[in-house]
C-alpha cells in the first residue's frame, strides 16, 4: 500500500467548488430578492404618497363651501367622501386592517388609547405647541377607489384627511379659529395618511387658507412626516 496515494483527492476536490458555487448561487438568489422588496416597498411608498395627495386634493375643493371652519374645529362638518362612522376598523386590500379612532388617537397624543386633554396638550417632538396643538378631527376617509367614478381609480390604498387648529394660532383654543389679530386666523391645518399593502403608510402635514378673492383655496405649508 502507497501511504502517499492521492486516490479520491479530485473527487474532494469537486465536492468543495460544488459547495462553493452553491453559497455564491444562494447568495445571489437572496441579493436578488432583497432587491426585489426594497423595489416594491419603495413603489408602494411613493404610490402612498401620491394617494395622501389625492384624497387631500378633494378635501380642498370641500373646505372652501364650508362658511365657517369652526365647524371643522369641532368635528361638526365632514367631508361628503366617508364610508361610515368615524371610528372601527377598516379592512386594506391586502387583508390587513387599520382602526379610525386608534389612528386618530395615534395623531392627537401618540397612543391608541383614549386622549386626555392633558395628554394633547403634552409638549412633543411632533406637537411642541403645548395647549395650542391642533386636536385633530376626522374630516375625510374612505378607498382611494372610490374617489370617482367605479372604475376611475384603481388604487389598493385607504386614505384619511383629518383637520385641526393651525398651531400657530396663540389663543390656547384648538377648537376655534382665532380672532382676525391672531397669526392663525382664517388658518387650518391638514393631516393626510395613506394606507396601503405591505404595511405601506404615508403622512402629510399642511395648512391652508383661502385665497383672496375667496374663491379657491391656498395651501401654505406642506410637508411629509416621518
Amino acid at each position: 500500500m502507497k501511504v502517499n496515494s492521492e486516490s479520491g483527492i479530485a473527487l474532494v476536490i469537486t465536492l468543495m467548488i460544488t459547495l462553493l458555487m452553491s453559497a455564491v448561487a444562494v447568495a445571489l438568489i437572496m441579493a436578488t430578492t432583497v432587491e426585489t422588496r426594497i423595489a416594491s416597498q419603495f413603489e408602494r411608498a411613493q404610490a402612498g404618497l401620491y394617494a395622501a395627495d389625492a384624497i387631500v386634493e378633494r378635501s380642498l375643493d370641500e373646505l372652501l363651501r364650508v362658511a365657517d371652519w369652526n365647524q371643522l374645529l369641532n368635528g361638526s362638518t365632514q367631508s361628503s367622501f366617508v364610508d361610515g362612522p368615524p371610528d372601527g376598523t377598516r379592512t386594506l386590500a391586502d387583508g390587513s386592517t387599520i382602526d379610525l379612532a386608534a389612528m386618530l388617537n395615534v395623531a392627537n397624543c401618540g397612543k391608541t388609547a383614549a386622549c386626555a386633554a392633558a395628554e394633547m396638550d403634552a409638549v412633543s417632538d411632533d406637537r411642541p405647541w403645548g395647549p395650542n396643538n391642533p386636536r385633530w378631527k376626522l374630516f375625510a376617509y374612505g378607498r382611494l377607489s372610490d374617489l370617482l367614478a367605479p372604475g376611475a381609480v384603481e388604487s389598493p390604498f385607504y386614505g384619511v384627511v383629518m383637520v385641526g387648529d393651525d398651531p400657530a394660532e396663540n389663543d390656547g383654543d384648538p377648537t376655534l379659529d382665532g380672532a382676525r389679530d391672531n397669526p392663525g386666523s382664517g388658518i387650518v391645518a391638514l393631516r393626510a395618511e395613506a394606507f396601503g399593502p405591505g404595511g405601506a403608510h404615508r403622512v402629510v402635514l399642511l395648512t391652508v387658507t383661502r385665497a383672496q378673492p375667496e374663491i379657491a383655496i391656498k395651501v401654505l405649508s406642506w410637508r411629509e412626516m416621518r
